[in-house]
């Protein structure tokens, strides 16, 4: 994770560019991966952990319809959460995780390791929806972590 991370930091402070994170189910570690670099205060503007729906709709403004229709775990409310941290942010870049981390809470329609990143850059905006294999949900966690890096590095 942190050759990722360190690669962004570098990248990103080389660009002079931003960075913020809307996260739910990986509660803060994303931010942690990037907060954990050196330096990584010039680039680093904010790291929001919106793990309960109130918060997706009280800090992000994701309207509480989003949610009641599609779901926390959904890529409308994956979407409006990344569109309104661009908006409060100000961030070159900005990131949303929302997703199953499990080992419970899965459902066939939304099973454990579902999990939607969205990005953020300028007009450019990409949702993507993965299917991580594993139940447990610290491996589900790092994996979505890794991804959301790797989906930074592509656009920078």
């Amino acid at each position: 994770m942190s050759n990722l991370s360190l690669k962004i930091v570098k990248l990103l402070t080389k660009k002079k560019l931003t960075i913020s994170f809307a996260e739910s189910c990986t509660g803060g570690l994303l931010s942690s991966s990037i907060t954990s670099i050196s330096g990584s205060s010039k680039v680093f503007n904010m790291g929001l952990v919106t793990y309960s729906n109130n918060a997706k709709v009280k800090l992000l403004k994701v309207p509480k319809e989003t949610i009641t229709k599609y779901g926390a775990v959904s890529y409308e409310t994956c979407l409006s959460m990344v569109k309104n941290l661009s908006k409060i942010s100000k961030s070159s870049i900005s990131i949303s995780v929302t997703g199953v981390a499990g080992p419970n809470g899965g459902t066939k329609e939304k099973p454990v390791g579902l999990v939607y990143l969205g990005l953020k850059k300028g007009s450019k905006t990409i949702i993507k929806k993965n299917l991580f294999k594993s139940k447990k949900r610290i491996t589900i966690q790092k994996v979505t972590v890794n991804q959301a890096l790797k989906m930074i590095l592509s656009i920078l």
